[in-house]
């Protein structure tokens, strides 16, 4: 899960949409891009979920409010693009292209919670993105991202509901325990608006999925945290700790995977490397292997 940040403004080039930027530089995308973007993008639906997901929501190369993607053109048209919002989503592409995206951040002055995507390029990033104004807090350099795109056989499932708008109080302390668990610190400091904010949505949604026991207590929760109609990408796994240990994970794991299938033909996640308990349940229901991540927060 990334950090959140408040939204700050973006920087603003003269002529932001209506002709290509210095060539070879980095440019803000405009809506007659948005064919181009999409055919970018879905080269790899996996890898390029969270922009295609932005792209599709407001059908455009151009979000609403402070976020923007910027792109790379070549000979043959755009070759390459970023999300740029409170996160960076590159797609994936040559290690000096993504040094010229690096560069183009710092130029900016705009602030960052994380870059995440392809290893290859977010590592690239960084050697451009260390010597810049922000201080690095860590980098995930390896995160196996994985797919299955059929239903788990052969696994007893265990039982999940979508959570309900009126039970944001019990899904909230699992979702601030997973994030604490995962980056080191609480997302509710300082009153938190924004992560509480996306909890809700999730739940409106119906993209919150959850178990309890018969005190109340949350035994499992997942989130389907970016939805297209090509892939679903679950984040934000938790088990409460009371219930780890116990071979609930993979029962619930497959349910989660049944349940996101109903929008989606491809259902993907990425984890640390160093989290083998989680990827022997994943690869134990199905799920391979099928690129590596790798993120910067800040």
């Amino acid at each position: 899960m990334t950090r959140i940040l408040p939204r700050v403004l973006p920087w603003s080039p003269s002529a932001r949409t209506s002709r290509r930027s210095v060539e070879g530089e980095p440019r803000i995308l405009g809506r007659r891009d948005t064919t181009a973007l999409i055919e970018l993008l879905d080269r790899d639906p996996v890898a390029n979920i969270f922009t295609r997901s932005q792209v599709s929501i407001h059908r455009s190369a151009v979000p609403d409010g402070f976020a923007h993607i910027v792109g790379l053109d070549g000979s043959e048209g755009l070759e390459s693009a970023c999300w740029v919002g409170a996160n960076m989503a590159p797609t994936a592409m040559p290690d000096s292209d993504a040094q010229k995206y690096a560069m183009h951040a710092i130029d900016s002055r705009q602030r960052f919670a994380s870059v995440f995507g392809p290893a290859e390029t977010v590592l690239a990033m960084h050697e451009v993105l260390r010597d810049g104004p922000q201080e690095i807090f860590d980098v995930r350099e390896n995160q196996p991202l994985m797919a299955i795109t059929q239903i788990p056989e052969g696994i007893r499932r265990n039982r999940i509901r979508p959570a309900q708008v009126q039970e944001f109080d019990l899904v909230l302390p699992a979702s601030a325990a997973m994030f604490e668990e995962e980056l080191g610190y609480s997302p509710l400091e300082n009153g938190g608006s924004f992560y509480r904010n996306r909890v809700r949505q999730l739940i409106r949604e119906g993209h919150t999925l959850m178990d309890c026991d018969q005190r109340g207590n949350v035994i499992f929760k997942a989130d389907l945290g970016t939805v297209t109609d090509e892939v679903v990408q679950i984040q934000g796994v938790w088990v409460n700790p009371i219930y780890r240990g116990q071979g609930l994970a993979a029962g619930y794991m497959a349910s989660t995977v049944d349940y996101a299938m109903q929008f989606a033909p491809v259902v993907s996640l990425y984890v640390n490397d160093y989290n083998t308990a989680a990827i022997k349940t994943y690869q134990s229901i199905g799920f391979e292997q099928v690129g590596t991540f790798a993120t910067i927060l800040f």
